[in-house]
């Protein structure tokens, strides 16, 4: 092993211990929390069902230990015992076409990422989810949306494969600015094709049948000074009983999705600030702000691929015999995840902002900041959601929403 690839192993492993000490961290300062309810919360979760939210969340930090390690464990050995450098070969060798070559290299690596990943997540649907009542999957849905989602994932990744090989192959020179314009294009056409082809797939959608809820929408909207989109039911709980609502599509494919879960736990002023909530991103346009940055990084990230990839030098650093563009991108890719720690908690800082005025607007629009309130408090509980705040560095790394005791007590200001 180069003393270039000891030092990128070094700090992979440093990565990832910092980021189990930060979980670890998490658990200690739950425990520290202790079991008394915040008074937020006096009247809808007692001290039986806080504990119950403890423990569910050290039962899910602690398989994201073993699922992690586990993942950490394959890494390595792909990487840096020689797997990489076989499998690579072995590609090289079929003499296939170049575009070929890079769709079916990246193909049996997502199927092998996938396949590994099965047993983690009946682990995680039919054990965790199961013990604190929340998984209402049966085997044979589990299995009929892993086949859906492998076939549409196989078309997805090839389609990009082809494409991105093929401008690759045909401007060498240039190839970052075409695939960074393929991608852009793509993305869009998928915001466009998955409300209508995709999530249908899955669940069935329907109008909102509460006429004086829907009612309600509308004359918010026009407060809002928008046109209200499609406002829609999904029977999630076919799957399951966490409650949610999210706002997805662009143009005329733009909607307001609200679990039925949700519907069956909520009053109807708090489901209003709910939906309140999705229209303020909409109106503050969070979507497009962050897709507009999430392509000017993309943009410089293939700018940077493109003149690392070029000289070859990470196949040189990680001792890879065949040098291909495949195996460049694959490293490029391992060693861009090392780095990738701040600007994910860049990222979820925005985020977090993004629902901070959200939830302002709910509550200015709907002149009802505790019913909004009550909504969280009832999400939270449905959920097994811990109420206390998560250690800070807990909150930067893996919360792109701000901790929910906190957003209470800030909309309960408001």
């Amino acid at each position: 092993m180069s003393t270039y690839a000891s030092l990128f192993l070094a700090l992979y492993l440093l990565t990832e211990a910092f980021e189990y000490l930060v979980r670890y961290l998490n658990l200690r300062h739950m425990r520290k929390a202790g079991r008394k309810v915040p008074p937020e919360f006096s009247g809808h979760m007692d001290e039986a069902v806080l504990a119950k939210a403890m423990e569910y969340e050290a039962e899910k930090t602690r398989f994201g230990f073993v699922s992690g390690i586990a993942g950490n464990i394959g890494v390595l050995l792909f990487i840096f015992a020689g797997l990489l450098n076989a499998f690579n070969s072995w590609v090289a060798s079929l003499g296939l076409p170049f575009a070929v070559s890079g769709w079916l290299f990246f193909l049996l690596l997502f199927y092998a990422s996938e396949f590994l990943g099965v047993p983690f997540s009946l682990y995680h649907t039919f054990r965790i989810e199961n013990r604190y009542g929340f998984n209402t999957m049966t085997p044979r849905l589990w299995i009929s949306d892993f086949l859906k989602s492998l076939i549409i994932s196989t078309v997805t990744v090839s389609a990009l494969a082809f494409a991105a090989f093929g401008l690759i192959s045909w401007s060498p020179a240039h190839w970052w600015f075409w695939v960074w314009g393929f991608l852009f294009v793509f993305g869009v056409f998928m915001m466009y094709i998955s409300p209508r082809l995709i999530e249908p797939l899955f669940n069935k959608f329907v109008p909102l049948d509460d006429e004086a809820l829907r009612e309600k929408v509308v004359r918010l909207a026009e407060r809002a000074g928008i046109k209200a989109g499609r406002i829609l039911k999904v029977d999630a709980s076919k799957r399951s009983t966490h409650s949610n609502a999210y706002f997805t599509g662009l143009g005329k494919t733009k909607r307001i999705v609200l679990f039925d879960t949700l519907l069956k736990g909520m009053e109807q002023d708090e489901t209003l600030s709910v939906i309140a909530h999705e229209i303020g991103h909409w109106k503050k346009k969070h979507l497009l702000k962050m897709m507009a940055l999430l392509e000017a990084l993309t943009f410089a990230g293939l700018w940077a691929a493109w003149h690392i990839v070029r000289g070859g030098v990470l196949g040189r650093v990680f001792g890879i015999g065949k040098d291909t563009v495949f195996a460049e991108l694959l490293l490029l890719g391992f060693v861009a995840g090392i780095f990738s720690t701040p600007l994910r908690a860049f990222m979820n800082l925005l985020s977090r902002r993004n629902e901070d005025e959200a939830d302002a607007f709910s509550c200015a629009i709907t002149e009802e900041p505790r019913a909004m309130a009550r909504a969280l408090v009832k999400l939270s509980r449905e959920n097994l959601s811990n109420p206390h705040p998560p250690h800070p560095l807990y909150v930067a790394l893996y919360y792109s929403h701000p901790p929910v005791l906190q957003r209470i007590r800030r909309i309960l200001h408001y």
